[in-house]
């Protein structure tokens, strides 16, 4: 089984002047995982992650240039490489995939054509940058499409409109399979304990003749239920013949906000939506309950067969000029008057220090 994570905050956080420790020890975390067995690193892409004054959307920054840089550091460390297209040019999902600013406007045929060319011009830099993933994601978290509106699947509760969106998704796996061949193409859904949803959206792809690989899932406990629903549901997915991954995985370790300047720093994981009936008690949401969690998440996922479990961000530690997106950046995914801090930073696998948590020494079963 694949174990992976994704650090696409990485570069940012070390530009920042982040440290991590073990102990009092200063370590390379990079090194650290592929200690632990962690083989994949997962990068996202973003189209163009600046608005038009050039004003960088932050969060990592994740064009295609960060990928290149990124990716040359895990390969030098022996990581194999995830790329994970968005097409968008910031964050994309279920409640928000922004076609990019370049694209608005563009019909059905015209946006179509820009998913092929820019497919296969991320992949042919990473292959001339001797970068080229093994595994590529074709859309993040596309339960509900991608490239709003012409190719969004729900609307007011109900489903449709394949039809266009297949066009995308299409355009996305034939540019992969003809610029890399040799690697394997992903889509990638949340609401990993809905049944229905999954069966209908493969269903779909499987009817339209979708060329890909592997059914990706998101799984958080927060949002997705328990694992027993998500191992249940991934496994009659494997009636599609293909492989299945949770290509993010995440647990907090603390629900305490951190202090920046002096003050409290929102979390989107806060005591109100941490709590799971009947798992939070299995797993409180602490040290000691983030690494029984994803410990005990791991073994499950052998017996069940899941072929890669990706773990989202365990690096991204909260710091001054670290933040989920800048105010350009809120503006462009239409969630402005938001804190710009890192509101993530309570499910990584170090604490606000730095500090290397048990949760981190899990990946070694």
């Amino acid at each position: 089984m694949i174990l992976g994570i994704d650090v696409s905050t990485y570069i940012e956080e070390l530009e920042h002047g982040a440290k991590f420790f073990d102990g009092d020890g200063v370590i390379d975390p990079l090194d650290a995982f592929r200690s632990n067995g962690v083989d994949f690193m997962r990068i996202r892409v973003w189209n163009d992650p600046y608005s038009e004054e050039k004003e960088p959307y932050l969060a990592g920054n994740c064009d295609i240039e960060n990928y290149i840089k990124l990716g040359k550091l895990a390969k030098s460390k022996g990581f194999h490489l995830l790329m994970d297209l968005h097409y968008s040019d910031f964050w994309a999902d279920p409640a928000k995939q922004m076609t990019p600013k370049a694209w608005r406007g563009l019909s059905v045929e015209e946006i179509t054509a820009k998913v092929y060319d820019f497919t296969k011009d991320c992949l042919k830099k990473a292959r001339e940058e001797d970068v080229l993933p093994e595994l590529v994601q074709v859309g993040n978290e596309i339960t509900n499409g991608f490239l709003w509106p012409l190719g969004k699947l729900e609307e007011n509760g109900k489903r449709g409109n394949y039809e266009t969106f297949c066009k995308f998704v299409e355009a996305g796996c034939k540019a992969c399979r003809e610029e890399a061949p040799e690697t394997q193409i992903i889509l990638h859904l949340e609401r990993s304990n809905d049944k229905e949803v999954y069966r209908e959206f493969f269903t779909n792809m499987q009817e339209k003749h979708i060329d890909y690989d592997i059914i990706g899932a998101s799984y958080y406990p927060y949002w997705h239920g328990t694992p027993e629903e998500l191992f249940a549901n991934l496994k009659e997915c494997k009636r599609f013949g293909k492989k299945v991954m949770v290509m993010e995985l995440g647990y907090g370790f603390t629900l305490k906000p951190y202090l920046l300047e002096g003050e409290e720093c929102r979390l989107v994981i806060d005591s109100e939506r941490a709590y799971v009936p009947g798992f939070t008690e299995r797993y409180p949401v602490s040290p000691q309950g983030q690494a029984d969690f994803i410990r005990d998440f791991i073994s499950e996922a052998k017996v069940n067969e899941i072929d890669g479990i990706f773990y989202w961000e365990p690096l991204w530690l909260p710091g001054d000029g670290i933040c989920w997106a800048s105010e350009a950046g809120q503006k462009y995914i239409h969630e402005e008057g938001k804190s710009t801090s890192n509101e993530w930073a309570n499910q990584c696998l170090f604490d606000y220090d730095g500090k290397k948590l048990p949760g981190f020494d899990a990946f070694k079963i």
